[in-house]
């Protein structure tokens, strides 16, 4: 089992996700942010690291999106649990990663090989969602500052939502295509 840098930041940041939601039940919101922030920065980083320190592998290559998926799933579901971001969202959210996970199971199922590289919309999908937990943290780490005035949020919610629909389809698109392929 290949242990490197990056991999070591990614097995942090999935270790990191029950704190997370800990904090998040327990209102304490600021270290919450913190949590939520460290394993942002932690995802950047191991990112970086593989690349730059030509320390990329298999093992890397799965866990890094499931670190993702973790993080957003626990970060959507506990903040709509606590009324803290529109229920609707988070269905989007969670029905994009479902449908992505069906699809390769699907493939798996049918000796299809399917690569594991994130697609440039999924990509801005993930970035957008990260940035929606992290200014709804914000808001609610500094009670001077309220809430996040309704018309912003709208839009954020709006955008974050038709990101992940539309990197959803061309997740659709791509397996479409991929089936296809393997059937010829």
């Amino acid at each position: 089992m290949p242990i490197n840098l990056p991999n070591i930041l990614t097995i942090i940041r999935i270790l990191l996700v029950p704190i997370f939601v800990i904090y998040l039940q327990k209102s304490m919101f600021m270290p919450a942010l913190i949590i939520f922030t460290i394993a942002g920065v932690s995802d950047a980083l191991d990112g970086l690291f593989a690349r730059y320190l030509n320390q990329k592998t298999m093992l890397g290559a799965h866990l890094d999106p499931l670190a993702d998926k973790l993080l957003l799933a626990a970060a959507f579901v506990t903040l709509s649990v606590i009324n803290c971001i529109p229920d609707w969202l988070t269905v989007i959210v969670i029905s994009r990663d479902i449908l992505i996970m069906l699809g390769i199971g699907v493939c798996v199922m049918l000796g299809i090989r399917v690569e594991v590289k994130p697609s440039f919309a999924s990509k801005c999908t993930t970035v957008t969602q990260l940035f929606t937990v992290f200014l709804v943290l914000l808001y609610l780490s500094v009670p001077e500052a309220g809430t996040i005035p309704h018309t912003y949020a709208t839009w954020l919610y709006v955008a974050t939502a038709c990101l992940t629909i539309i990197s959803g389809l061309h997740y659709i698109y791509m397996g479409m295509n991929i089936h296809h392929q393997a059937e010829e």
